[in-house]
């Protein structure tokens, strides 16, 4: 654990628990009269969807829905959806599904708030100021973009989707009601949760730089710090404590509770500390395999772990013994093998394949691959260890050596 540096960046205000949608339309209140809600089409169907629409008519406000947000988020549903609404000059977005409706809700604030094209914005700190208030009402348990300043999208233009990371991109309130999440297939449910532990996993173990004044000034991801580590243990922990069994029971209200928590935690943690190798690879591996996000971080995760031992298992001694496999008599070698184990073994009882074979990545793509994940640059200098393109090559000849359900 870290104790001498640390940054929290986070919503202004954050709602957790069963029934918080309830609170949207009043929170939509304080911020403007005029509402766009970006969701997808499967959510906009929903009796959940009908009552909050209700909601929000309730507080006089004038709404608009643009409900066909896609997974992966394409460049060119962001630009419809401005497109469309531009007129309409919504006071306050509302993001309201998984990941790419939150994203959907931060990419068109920054599009009706600064002037474009999307890409002028690619990378760190390059939005200029304030955009529009967004409000993230997550439904699925993962990304944790209801709490974090960076969001994702697929520019055809770009080998690999892209990241946009300003603090002005964080949520003005999150509205985490796990009561959404109740009808998340068990799949996605695995996924979901096994990216929410990538997320606080490598935040906790990432780089620990000197605590510069300068540093949260100058990169998004400054690494290893107190508060994500705080957060990021504790998110750890309730991931461990709750999502086998909310993969095993959908129903089962406090799993999800749990899991909730825990991935909201986690986007709390690397919004400031960051990702790493595993998030770094997942995106030429997912280009390639047209495979989910979360499935490939997930079978990806404990590899990058095996290559980051030397330099991290201090600090994966510290979550073994934080939930719980691993005692204070335990060295840490013995610690951090434990904690490697643990994972492995909760991945593979909610689904998680051990190796990237399940995706379909074929041997001649690893060098390309390999290269690729290089260019995804505030990721891989937020790695414990030290990365060039053969040991990414490494990493992923690994997961692609081991049997699939090993």
């Amino acid at each position: 654990m870290r104790l001498d540096y640390g940054v929290l960046r986070a919503p202004t205000r954050i709602l957790f628990g069963s029934g918080q949608r309830a609170a949207l339309g009043r929170v939509a209140a304080e911020l403007g009269r005029r509402v766009l809600v970006c969701t997808d089409t499967r959510f906009a169907a929903t009796p959940e969807m009908a009552a909050i629409r209700e909601d929000l008519a309730g507080q006089g406000l004038q709404v608009a829905v643009f409900d066909r947000t896609e997974a992966e988020l394409p460049l060119a549903g962001i630009l419809e959806c401005a497109a469309q609404y531009r007129s309409f000059n919504p006071d306050v977005i509302v993001g309201l599904g998984g990941g790419s409706c939150l994203d959907m809700a931060k990419l068109v604030s920054l599009l009706l708030s600064h002037e474009g094209p999307l890409s002028t914005y690619y990378g760190e700190f390059k939005v200029p100021g304030p955009v529009r208030p967004i409000i993230a009402i997550p439904t699925t348990a993962g990304t944790g973009s209801e709490a974090t300043p960076v969001a994702v999208l697929g520019d055809p233009e770009r080998a690999m989707k892209v990241g946009i990371s300003s603090p002005h991109l964080i949520p003005h309130t999150a509205i985490c009601d796990p009561d959404l999440t109740l009808t998340c297939p068990r799949g996605l449910t695995a996924i979901s949760g096994a990216d929410a532990l990538a997320h606080a996993v490598e935040c906790f173990a990432a780089v620990a730089r000197p605590g510069d004044p300068e540093l949260a000034l100058n990169r998004v991801f400054v690494g290893k710090n107190a508060l994500g580590d705080e957060l990021g243990l504790s998110s750890i922990r309730l991931l461990f404590a709750h999502l086998a069994r909310a993969v095993e029971d959908g129903q089962d209200i406090a799993a999800r509770s749990g899991v909730m928590l825990g991935a909201t935690l986690a986007g709390l943690a690397f919004g400031s500390g960051g990702t790493a190798a595993a998030h770094a690879l997942q995106y030429p591996v997912g280009a390639e395999t047209h495979s989910a996000h979360g499935l490939g971080v997930g079978i990806l995760l404990p590899h990058t772990i095996d290559y980051n031992l030397p330099a991290a298992e201090a600090a994966y001694a510290d979550i073994a013994r934080g939930i719980g496999v691993a005692g204070p008599a335990d060295s840490d070698a013995t610690a951090a093998a434990a904690f490697a184990a643990a994972l492995r073994a909760l991945f593979a009882q909610i689904g998680i394949p051990a190796s990237i074979t399940a995706l379909g990545v074929a041997p001649e793509t690893l060098d390309q691959m390999a290269a690729l994940a290089m260019s995804a640059t505030r990721l891989v200098e937020n790695n414990p260890r030290p990365l060039d393109t053969a040991a990414m090559r490494s990493i992923l000849t690994a997961a692609m050596e081991t049997p699939a359900h090993a």
